[in-house]
Formats: structure tokens, sequence, C-alpha cells
């Protein structure tokens, strides 16, 4: 892979290695979108024999951690871009700068100003930003957010940051629940576990409760890492099992959360949420489908939603706006509002559910909202209205 701009990203490169300025180099955008290696996200780490680059390799279902010197890291990062990866993001100090192979082999370097700072969000000034300790923690070290001293990994400064600001939002819903003893959260999809624990801890080791927690994951292999995990950190009110959303069997559920859960996969979390009268409802909701398929607008809109972008951002917030009203039907007090940054997933509504009343008062008032919403753009039925409607036939 012989080309001028190569050559100057890795002369660009070297020098940031050298000179010990180098943040993070991210490679991402796989070549062969059935491997299961996602990206690779390559720091500088030191050790007793010296500087190395830290590479974590992202899959699926797990992270593996090598550690390479510098002649080693630079030639396994020329295979990688050749083979695995058509973008290169690197963060420095200076800036910030991409580079781009097309699937033609065409080559581009973008140049930004720094996006990030060495140890953002980490210094004695924003020691008090962070609601969760790192000392000592063993679920953080586990997970790859922490090293071995349990100080926040630079590769894993983003997840720490966004792990601290989800506990941010949902403490205030929390606390101002009247929950039972041994209350039960489940939070549907788990994944790695990064914020089902997160979100263990602070019930536990900031708000003083005993909670049962579990969470409900569909890949058997993180499953029982998480399981590995949670045994590790002493956490014996928190499991996780193997199931999906849909046909997971529980008993009771007072706290459920569901982040990232695809499509109608939001729809069916919410229902069960409802369903078991939750008292507080969690969801991130991702990949909007059904409602944009079902759209059929005839009204002044269609000169908007006649360009694909549009139509597909009107989708998302009707899809997620009709969610909200529909959990209002049922006695739920809402609020939509952003999760994270979009720096970090452009998927970042959140939308949180508290129960109020079991008859809200103006339950007809929010039914005629919701059909004349439906009728503005030609939707037919709402997924999770389907699901009520099949559950009383």
């Amino acid at each position: 892979m012989e080309n001028r701009q190569i050559t100057l990203f890795f002369d660009k490169l070297n020098n940031l290695i050298r000179s010990k300025t180098l943040i993070k180099l991210v490679l991402s955008n796989q070549r062969d979108h059935t491997s299961d290696l996602k990206s690779i996200i390559i720091s500088i780490v030191a050790l007793k024999k010296g500087e190395r680059l830290n590479f974590v390799f992202r899959y699926k279902t797990k992270d593996i951690t090598k550690n390479h010197d510098i002649e080693e890291a630079l030639a396994l990062i020329k295979k990688s871009l050749e083979t695995d990866f058509f973008n290169a993001d690197v963060f420095s100090n200076e800036e910030t700068f991409r580079l781009l192979i097309t699937s033609h082999g065409k080559v581009k370097i973008r140049s930004n100003a720094p996006a990030i700072k060495a140890g953002a969000g980490f210094s004695h000034d924003r020691m008090k930003d962070r609601i969760l300790a790192t000392q000592n923690n063993i679920y953080l070290r586990e997970l790859g957010i922490l090293n071995s001293g349990f100080e926040v990994r630079h590769d894993m400064s983003d997840k720490f940051l966004q792990i601290n600001k989800y506990i941010e939002l949902l403490g205030p819903f929390i606390r101002d629940l009247d929950l039972p003893e041994g209350f039960h959260v489940t939070d549907m999809g788990s994944g790695k576990g990064y914020l089902t624990f997160a979100l263990y801890d602070y019930l536990t080791n900031i708000l003083g409760k005993k909670p049962v927690m579990t969470g409900v994951e569909s890949k058997k292999e993180l499953v029982n890492l998480s399981n590995d995990v949670a045994s590790k950190a002493g956490f014996a009110g928190l499991k996780f099992i193997n199931g999906t959303i849909r046909t997971v069997e529980l008993d009771h559920i007072d706290i459920l959360i569901a982040l990232h859960a695809c499509d109608t996969a939001t729809d069916d979390a919410i229902y069960r949420g409802i369903t078991s009268g939750a008292s507080l409802i969690v969801c991130a909701p991702c990949c909007h489908k059904q409602i944009r398929k079902e759209f059929h607008v005839t009204n002044e809109l269609k000169s908007v939603t006649k360009h694909g972008i549009l139509e597909e951002r009107q989708a998302e917030i009707i899809t997620d706006g009709l969610r909200a009203l529909i959990m209002e039907e049922y006695g739920y007090k809402t609020k939509v509002f952003e999760f994270i940054s979009t720096d970090h997933t452009p998927k970042n509504v959140m939308i949180v559910g508290r129960k109020i009343s079991e008859k809200p008062a103006g339950r007809e008032k929010i039914m005629k909202n919701i059909q004349a919403l439906k009728e503005f753009y030609g939707i037919k039925q709402h997924y999770l209205e389907k699901l009520f409607i099949n559950s009383i036939g």
C-alpha cells in the first residue's frame, strides 16, 4: 500500500508516537462487514520495558488487548489498513486527522483542530464530576475501563464519561421513586454490561439500596462473561441470564431499562414494562423502521418527506413521540431528552416514563392526540398499540 498520502499519514503518526503526544488511534469502517472484528483502538502505554502501543481489538462479543513495540505496531497498523479497515482516526493534543481509503483505493487525509485533550475529564479539577469511584473498582477493571492500577485507560475515557453521564441522568428519577425493599431492576439487552454494572454500583454503594437486578442478553458468551465479572466484584444481587425482551420469563419488574433495542424491540420492552406495572421505564431507542414504512403523507408535509433523510428524521421523531404518548395513556409521566452527545452516537434520545396513575384523567385527550398524529402522517398503527390490542384479543 504505497501512496504519498499513506506515507504522510504514517510520518505524522510516527512523530506523534515518538513525541508521546498521541492520545489514541481508532481503526474502523470494516472492509469485510461479516468480520467479527469491529474496530481497533490504539494508545501509548508506559511499561517497565519502555513505551509500547496498546491494541484493543474490539469484537462483537469481546475485547482482546495486546501490547506491541513501536516498529511492530506500525507494521500491524499498516497491515490492518490494507486488509481490515478503510478509516484511521488519530487524536492528539495538536490536531485530529483522519485517513480515508475508498473501496477503489483512493486515499485522503482530513485534518481538524484537536477534538480531545490527553486526560480530558480526569484531572484533579474534574474529580467531582466522577459519580462512580475508580479505586479498587473491580468491575471497571475487568471490563477494561481501568488498568491494573485502577486508572482510567486513555482509550476508554469516552466510555467512562458515558457511564457517569448515564448515572447522572438516571439518578434523580430513581431517587424520586418509592421503591420496596429488594426491588427488581431488569436491563433488557445488557450487552457487555457496562451500564448494568454501573447502575448496580450506584444503587448499592451510593444510594445504599438492596436491589435484585437482572441483565437479559441474547448472547450466551456475554452472559457468562458478565456473571463472571459480577462474581469477582462481589455483586451478589446482580445476575445475567440468557434471553430476549419478548421471551424472557421474569416474576416482577420495578425498573425496566432497554438501551439501543433495535426498531420494535424498544416497543416490546415498553410493553413489558407497562404490563408489569414498572415504576420506571427507561429506553434509548435505535433503528426506527416500522413507522417510516407506514408513512403515507398526503398533506403539505409531503414536500418535506419526499427527501429521504428528512423523512427518516421525521419518522424517528414521530415514532418516539407516539411512544411517549402511549406511555402517558397508560399512566406514565414521560420525559424525552438527549442521552449522550452525538459525538458518541447519533442514536442519542432517551425516553423515561415514571408511573403516576393507573387511570390518567386526560386519557381520552391523549388518545385523540395519538389518532390525530397518525392521520396526519398516514400511519395505520404504531407497533406498541398493536401489542396492547393483541393482548386484549
